[in-house]
C-alpha cells in the first residue's frame, strides 16, 4: 500500500497530477482543495498522502495535502453509492473541518451545493457521515475546529486557522480556548499567518497563564 509519495511535481491537468518519484511518474487524482495548495510544476520535494484504489479495470492513486482529507476520503468511499469521484467533489467543495460542521448541523442545503449530490443523496450522506465522524477521534475533533472557524469572521477563516485550531484541541484545549487564542493570534500576526505562527502565538497565550477568556 502506497501511503505517501514525495517527488517533483511534473504535471497538473484538471483534477489529476503527476509526481515524479526517482524517475517514475505517479498519476494521482486530487481534490480542488489539494490542487489549490500545490506549487508550480517543476517544484521538487512535493509530498502527498496517498490512497490506492483497486478495481477490475484499473489501479488508481489519489493524493491529499493533509491526513485529515485522506481520512475523510476513506470514510466517504465506504458509503454506498459514493465513489472516488463524488468523494473528491465533496472535498473540492469543503475542507475537512467545514464538512464536519456541515455534518454536525445536518445542513442539506450546503451538502446539495456539491456537484452531483442531489437532495436524496445529501440526506443520506449527512446521516451516515454523522455516525462515521463520531466513531473516529481525529475526525470528531474536526467538528470542534469547524465550530471555531464558524465563530470567526469569513475573512479570518482559512485552512491554516482550522489546522492550528485542531492542533490546539489535540493538545487538550477546549474549542472556546482555541477560538479566543486563535482570534488574538490573527489580530497579532495578520490573516496571512502560517499555521506555525498562529500556534506559536496561541500557545504563548495559553501556556503563559494569561486570561485568554477575556475579550
Amino acid at each position: 500500500m502506497i501511503a505517501l509519495l514525495t517527488g517533483t511535481l511534473a504535471e497538473k491537468e484538471g483534477f489529476s497530477i503527476v509526481l515524479d518519484v526517482n524517475g517514475v511518474g505517479y498519476e494521482l487524482g486530487v481534490s480542488q482543495t489539494t490542487l489549490n495548495g500545490l506549487p508550480e510544476v517543476g517544484t521538487p520535494s512535493v509530498s502527498l498522502f496517498c490512497r490506492m484504489r483497486l478495481t477490475e479495470q484499473a489501479v488508481t492513486l489519489y493524493g491529499f495535502s493533509r491526513k485529515e482529507e485522506r481520512s475523510v476520503f476513506d470514510k466517504l468511499v465506504t458509503i454506498s453509492g459514493v465513489g472516488p469521484k463524488v468523494a473528491l467533489a465533496i472535498l473540492s467543495t469543503f475542507t475537512p473541518a467545514t464538512l464536519a460542521g456541515v455534518v454536525a448541523a445536518q445542513d442539506e442545503a450546503r451538502m446539495q451545493s456539491v456537484s452531483g449530490v442531489g437532495k436524496k443523496m445529501a440526506g443520506r450522506l449527512l446521516l451516515e457521515l454523522k455516525g462515521l465522524f463520531a466513531s473516529d477521534d481525529d475526525l470528531s475533533r474536526l467538528a470542534g475546529a469547524a465550530d471555531v472557524a464558524e465563530a470567526l469572521t469569513e475573512a479570518e477563516t482559512s485552512s491554516n486557522v482550522e489546522e492550528a485550531t485542531m492542533a490546539l484541541m489535540g493538545l487538550g484545549y477546549s474549542p472556546k480556548e482555541a477560538e479566543i487564542a486563535i482570534k488574538r493570534a490573527i489580530k497579532e500576526k495578520g490573516k496571512g499567518a502560517t499555521v506555525e505562527d498562529l500556534l506559536r502565538f496561541a500557545l504563548g497565550l495559553l501556556g503563559g497563564g494569561k486570561h485568554v477568556g477575556s475579550r
